[in-house]
């Protein structure tokens, strides 16, 4: 295909994207910049986009192809073979070379000076994902027969370049808008959002099957070639929100189906009234207890937000794969009830690496067109083998064909997934200005704050400060966030450096008690704050110890469930959660004791909380609550987003917003006036404290919980509740009054705990002061750097960087404070050595088998069978998290590798490391045997 074709494809795919598809709020903030607002917006970005390849009309580049050289060399535009350049050719890559001759082309042309050019050409330059360095362009300015070959076809490969750029200038619009542009500092938010789209075009041109290559079928014009691809294309347009007219509580009533005579909480009720009093959308930090509606909130916030900036989406970022599993039908429940979407289509995703495993989202797939996705970029990677950690986790599939594949998938409308997906764009990573793009034009909903440690702070708070400066409306959600962290988001989102800092208005954002509380500041603003009442649902809990030790825990769970009941027991472990079960199946029964943990194959761990929701769910909807004594061993994964109601609580000590997390699951909900349908014994919420050793003067919580959570955490936590154990009955936890008092106190820097602890409380405090420095330390290596100044060229935006950041265990951990972990896909070998499904999976919707299904090694598998095998996918516990473990378990995981579900064909299974278990469900690995079992997951012990 000629240079130019592509050129005025991709020129002509950027005015599409410009025109139907890019989000108001974008285009605004782009033509915000330009003296002739948006229409020079549109005319920069597809002038760009018609010239992001003018590299490629150099020496450098045309030499790669000898046959179309030759025919160049007739022509008179003399070149030295490949061979011939050789390692120098490297210092020319065509975005670089673009780069350099559009830099000229101003300054020689159109009389821009040096310093003015940068921030239009770096563009062009970071096209292919990485902006250049300053190295980088001064060592090709010393090599300038990269770009035109020394001697007598100098003068002409000058000419074909200034032809071609002086052409593309007239056909695009631009010839006569530069010198009004001379002026012009753009904004470095401005100088992403341009390269991100510039991809996006060059990607879509790209396409052989939107652009075919020549000689095409039938002839068509330039705008004829486009439209049509455009319609093979068929992308969703951006979402246009309508501000909603009703006030709050017709508003929430008609979006989420309440009930006839349902009233919205008064939480709901402020923050409807709070976004649409602000001078302009910017942030909004909802506090309010566990059961608030805070959810539905932050969606009526995020519709009025969306239709007074313009965005274009929303994305719902969540703390875990399975929070972000619950949230996806409700966000598509949401949309559905959206007022004017009648005949509309918008694009969904579900994002994380186990997304194609929902069934709600593999539905928005089916019926749907294809159209082949194209990543020009994409590293061309010999076949994987399990000792690549770059490999995706599983396959991604997203709502529309197009939008396939870890870089682009983001750029749909409307988003759930893991808060790492917001994570990456705080981190320096190729392609990050895709990343950008994909956050710029949404709103942004940020729930469960309170779940993310220092280091994931520190991205987040870099990622705030972007999102600020691109004016992007975000709502951060939290049942328990101390003051401080409070401040520190506001005034990151804010962008309140230096003096700004100081002012009086955040100092009072950071010493606010009130709860519920909200925050809300414009981009560069003051933050406002408003203190809704509770609803007044919440409901004392009296605390209690109890001493640790497994029959202690038997013999007390004995007595308080003799007239029957529900109890939870929560550990932070899942070694002691399988201890624990153990000792109580022993005490009550198999059938008695329920297990729920993170060490679940994917379906299992799916069927397990739909179980709890059955069974212990809210009145009307759980259908199969026990009647005799029932209890649930879980660890952490009974913290989040789980409706579940229980009778009582015994729990390991832990943080105290976490605490406080695990009582939102004791008598959540009414059973009967004055809960008189709980058993006589239990119709008071009690939460039993134990994990902890209390014979000396300080209490030592057990070792699995200083290795989770820290020794400080825990001291702060036991000297926040300690009043509320030491007077049970006259001080019980008052559910939501106490909720912030005690969040305060324990994330504090007061004093904590009896005079006897200050010792203990001193040395834990220095431990984790040191921690969270070496945290901030280590997340400061690939973050990305603050907002430069207008017209500041974006050259080493993302130098030394982390190369690729995606969903895999090697991405995931540069943005949470974990080693790699290893994701296994569980399957088991026959005694004559075939590979099956592992035997006990449910049928499908369509009553399918899918346990037992034979898994062919010397071809890709059926769809049918290789879609069930992936579905047992398995994140292996902590020791194999450590770098000797994992080397040696790669190395024996190699013995299973399958060459033949290695190639495109094989969605499922490509990539993905296979554990077979033998027929008792039992294997050997890297010196640990594992068990699995349906009722208790993964159990590991060392061989």
């Amino acid at each position: 295909m000629p240079l130019w074709q592509h050129l005025e494809d991709s020129a002509a795919v950027a005015g599409l994207l410009w025109d139907r598809w890019l989000p108001a709020r974008v285009r605004r903030l782009i033509g915000a910049t330009l003296p002739g607002g948006e229409a020079d917006g549109r005319r920069l970005a597809v002038w760009l986009a018609g010239v992001h390849d003018v590299g490629k009309a150099t020496p450098a580049f045309a030499c790669q192809v000898e046959q179309l050289a030759a025919r160049m060399r007739a022509a008179g535009l003399e070149m030295r073979s490949q061979q011939a350049m050789g390692s120098d050719r490297s210092m020319a890559p065509h975005g670089l070379a673009g780069q350099v001759l559009l830099g000229e082309w101003l300054e020689e042309h159109h009389g821009w000076a040096p310093k003015q050019t940068g921030q239009i050409t770096v563009v062009v330059g970071g096209h292919h994902g990485v902006p250049p360095e300053h190295g980088q362009i001064a060592a090709l300015d010393n090599r300038g027969h990269l770009l035109r070959t020394p001697g007598g076809s100098r003068a002409l490969w000058r000419q074909v370049q200034v032809e071609l750029l002086d052409a593309c200038a007239e056909e695009f619009g631009v010839r006569d808008r530069l010198h009004h542009w001379l002026a012009v500092k753009l904004p470095q938010p401005v100088q992403v959002l341009l390269t991100a789209l510039v991809i996006v075009s060059d990607w879509i041109a790209s396409n052989p099957d939107l652009f075919p290559y020549y000689p095409q079928d039938v002839p068509r014009s330039g705008a004829e070639r486009a439209a049509a691809a455009w319609r093979g294309l068929d992308l969703p347009a951006a979402w246009g929100a309508v501000e909603p007219l009703e006030d709050a509580q017709e508003l929430i009533t008609s979006r989420f189906g309440l009930p006839p005579g349902a009233k919205v909480r008064p939480v709901q009720e402020a923050a409807v009234e709070l976004a649409r009093s602000m001078d302009e959308p910017g942030l909004m930090v909802i506090e309010a207890p566990m059961g608030e509606g805070k959810t539905e909130a932050a969606l009526a916030v995020a519709e009025v937000f969306a239709a007074r900036s313009g965005a274009g989406g929303v994305f719902f970022a969540l703390p875990t794969m399975a929070t972000g599993h619950a949230m996806f039908p409700r966000l598509l429940e949401w949309l559905r009830r959206l007022p004017g979407q009648e005949g509309m289509q918008h694009s969904v995703l579900l994002a994380h690496s186990k997304a194609a495993l929902n069934e709600d989202f593999v539905d928005l797939m089916r019926g749907g067109h294809a159209v082949s996705a194209v990543d020009v970029d994409a590293s061309q990677a010999p076949v994987w083998r399990p000792s690549d950690s770059g490999r995706d986790a599983s396959a991604d599939l997203v709502a529309h064909a197009w939008l396939r594949g870890r870089k682009k998938a983001m750029l749909s409308s409307f988003v759930a997934g893991t808060v790492d997906q917001l994570l990456f764009a705080g981190l320096k990573s190729k392609h990050l200005a895709l990343r950008h793009l994909a956050v710029a034009g949404k709103v942004v909903v940020i729930d469960e704050a309170h779940a993310y440690d220092a280091y994931m702070g520190v991205y987040l708070d870099r990622v705030l400060s972007w999102l600020g400066a691109y004016r992007v409306p975000v709502v951060i959600l939290s049942a328990t966030l101390p003051a401080g962290r409070r401040r520190e988001l506001v005034e990151a989102y804010a962008g309140a450096g230096g003096h700004a800092a100081g002012h009086s208005e955040f100092g009072a954002v950071a010493q606010a008690g009130a709860y519920p509380l909200l925050t809300a500041v414009a981009p560069g603003g003051l933050p406002v704050m408003r203190r809704p009442a509770a609803s007044g649902r919440g409901a004392p809990v009296r605390l209690e110890r109890l001493h640790d030790g497994m029959e202690v825990l038997a013999g007390r769970l004995a007595k308080e469930l003799e007239s029957g009941g529900c109890a939870l027991v929560v550990r932070n472990t899942v070694k002691r959660v399988l201890e624990t079960a153990r000792v109580l199946r022993a005490q009550f029964g198999d059938e008695s004791v329920t297990v729920a943990h993170s060490c679940f194959i994917d379906v299992d761990r799916a069927a397990n909380d739909a179980a709890l929701l059955r069974r212990f769910g809210p009145p009307g909807k759980a259908t199969d609550r026990p009647v005799g004594p029932h209890i649930v061993v879980a660890s952490q994964v009974a913290e989040q987003s789980l409706d579940v109601d229980f009778d009582l609580l015994v729990t390991d000590l832990c943080p105290v917003d976490l605490l406080l997390q695990r009582m939102g699951r004791l008598h959540r909900h009414q059973r009967g006036a004055g809960q008189a349908d709980r058993p006589l014994g239990l119709r008071e919420a009690r939460c039993l404290v134990t994990g902890v050793d209390r014979d000396g003067d300080v209490p030592v919580p057990v070792r699995g919980s200083v290795a989770v959570y820290g020794s400080y955490a825990l001291l702060r936590s036991a000297a926040a509740v300690l009043p509320h154990l030491d007077a049970a009955r006259e001080r019980p936890i008052r559910l939501p009054e106490d909720i912030s008092p005690l969040v305060q106190s324990a994330y504090g820097d007061g004093p904590a705990g009896p005079d006897g602890w200050a010792e203990a409380l001193s040395k834990a405090a220095a431990q984790h002061q040191k921690h969270r420095a070496d945290q901030a330390d280590r997340a400061a290596t690939f973050r990305l750097g603050k907002v430069g100044r207008a017209g500041r060229p974006l050259f080493g935006w993302v130098a030394a960087g982390a190369g690729d950041a995606d969903d895999t265990r090697a991405g995931r951990a540069q943005v949470r404070d974990s080693r790699e972990s290893l994701e296994v896909v569980v399957v088991q070998r026959r005694a004559d050595g075939v590979l099956t499904t592992v035997p006990w999976l449910a049928a499908d919707r369509r009553g399918r088998r899918l346990g037992g299904l034979e898994l062919p090694q010397d071809q890709v598998p059926g769809l049918l069978a290789a879609r069930a095998a992936a579905s047992a996918g398995l994140r292996l516990p902590s020791p194999f998290s450590y770098a000797e473990v994992m080397d040696r378990a790669i190395a024996e995981l190699e013995e299973l590798y399958v060459p033949a579900w290695q190639v495109k064909d094989s969605h499922w299974l490509a990539g993905q490391l296979i554990l077979a278990l033998d027929e008792d469900c039992q294997t050997r690995l890297a010196g640990f045997s594992l068990r699995y079992s349906q009722t208790d997951g993964l159990e590991v012990t060392r061989a």
